[in-house]
């Protein structure tokens, strides 16, 4: 009998050894419901034999570390002597603290106390005060489930006297009510307001009343190289002379390469092509060092698959990413045109302020003028409210801004798209007043058909 009870309490185990390595641990504010069983010792001069033991937790997450739980289980089993069967149950609340609640693989530590009741055939039942603590190990499967085994030492006493179990079990959280993720979000302070690092604005990410000017150029290096090869320079000539023109722009050369290599050696290699950029447009244009840099993104941010050789080709890039006032009107449409529309919402409300129009009107006059560029209009919104609020009221104000075009400017509705994105891509602190003020924005991501 035992030797199969602990052959099936071995079988989660063993799956462990199969199952992918999960992707979130132990969040703050989910609840969770674990049916277990295992074994239960009595140990000492209690004389009643060693059994499985059977049921369930419950439990809440006040923190990723601090928790807590209700725990009920069922013993049945007998006196060594005599052989009179003994129904045992213990009912207790417990304090979890957990380590590396990030996950997958979570200990942590448990203590708690509640009752322990007996029943007798034939002899005497009682109820007892019991204390317990112990400790044990998760495992998360799924961000919805984990592995769990749990090791614990009962004290209780009985007429004056003290007794000790054992309880050691294996079974499975299922976990729910856990937060949605949402990238680099920042909770406001509740205390004094504390000194925050800067925020790198995102080179593509454009600053109020100005844009991204985007040119992606696809040139040859060789191997290992970051020499710019002769034909390359016709195409560096394109960013070269609008910074000429316009001398107030400033410019971020970034450099791509595909997944063929080691990933750290791909990233110092795009980054000293990205540099070979900047110092050819130094040297050749006059271009003032002040306003360029060189950053190498390696193979983390393909545009295109790698499986195949087309694909790779495209990876294989320089992006040169202008910053430009918006009135620079009268230049040819890039690649990729990213404008950040100064607008101002009333809370809860998605309707655009006549004092705005002007300017969502620049896009819309931009869009005319060029009739084969497309846009995806972005919202954004701060930390304040829920999730899935957030991301409703921001596409709600996107698509307003979609409707606004299609009706002033005639644009036609299949060159245009809505999305919303809450406050999962913020571009500052949520921690402040101005911070979340930059935070609530709409971006138009302008994609431009150019025959070159």
């Amino acid at each position: 009998m035992m030797k199969r009870y602990l052959l099936f309490m071995l079988v989660p185990a063993l799956l462990l050894t199969t199952l992918s390595v999960a992707r979130a641990g132990v969040t703050e504010g989910s609840f969770s419901v674990s049916p277990f069983l295992g074994g239960y010792s009595f140990l000492g001069e209690e004389h009643t034999k060693t059994r499985p033991v059977y049921g369930v937790r419950a439990g809440y997450n006040f923190t990723s570390h601090f928790g807590v739980e209700a725990v009920g289980d069922y013993i049945s089993t007998e006196l060594k002597r005599g052989g009179n069967d003994v129904d045992a149950f213990n009912y207790h609340l417990d304090l979890l603290y957990h380590f590396m609640p990030e996950g997958p693989f979570v200990p942590y530590l448990a203590a708690g106390y509640g009752g322990h009741s007996r029943g007798i055939e034939g002899g005497r039942d009682f109820t007892e005060g019991a204390f317990n603590y112990g400790g044990g190990l998760k495992y998360f499967m799924t961000e919805g489930m984990a592995l769990r085994g749990d090791l614990r030492h009962l004290v209780m006493k009985d007429d004056g006297e003290t007794f000790h179990n054992l309880e050691y079990t294996v079974g499975v959280d299922f976990l729910f009510g856990q937060h949605k993720p949402a990238a680099a979000v920042q909770a406001a302070p509740v205390a004094e307001p504390v000194k925050e690092e800067p925020v790198e604005v995102p080179a593509a990410e454009p600053a109020p009343g100005r844009y991204k000017y985007c040119i992606t150029l696809q040139g040859e290096f060789d191997i290992d190289r970051a020499d710019i090869r002769p034909e390359y320079r016709d195409e560096i000539a394109q960013v070269g002379d609008f910074m000429k023109k316009y001398p107030s722009t400033t410019a971020v050369i970034e450099g791509h390469t595909d997944n063929v290599g080691n990933p750290e050696y791909n990233q110092e290699l795009s980054g000293r092509r990205a540099q070979a950029v900047v110092d050819y447009l130094v040297d050749q244009y006059g271009i003032d060092r002040s306003r360029l840099a060189a950053r190498g993104y390696g193979m983390s941010r393909p545009i295109a698959d790698n499986a195949s050789d087309e694909g790779r080709q495209l990876n294989r890039r320089i992006e040169a990413i202008i910053d430009c006032v918006f009135e620079v009107k009268d230049i040819q449409p890039p690649d990729r045109l990213c404008v950040a529309l100064n607008v101002q919402y009333d809370t809860d409300k998605a309707d655009i302020k006549p004092e705005f129009t002007a300017e969502v009107d620049k896009v819309g006059e931009y869009m005319v003028k060029y009739p084969t560029t497309t846009a995806v209009i972005e919202g954004h919104t701060d930390n304040v409210g829920e999730y899935d609020y957030n991301m409703k009221l921001s596409l709600e104000r996107a698509q307003n801004v979609v409707n606004y075009l299609v009706q002033k400017f005639g644009i036609d509705r299949s060159r245009l798209v809505a999305k919303g994105y809450g406050y999962t891509r913020r571009i500052a602190y949520n921690s402040t007043a101005e911070g979340r003020a930059k935070n609530r924005r709409i971006n138009a991501i302008i994609d431009c058909v150019v025959k070159k």
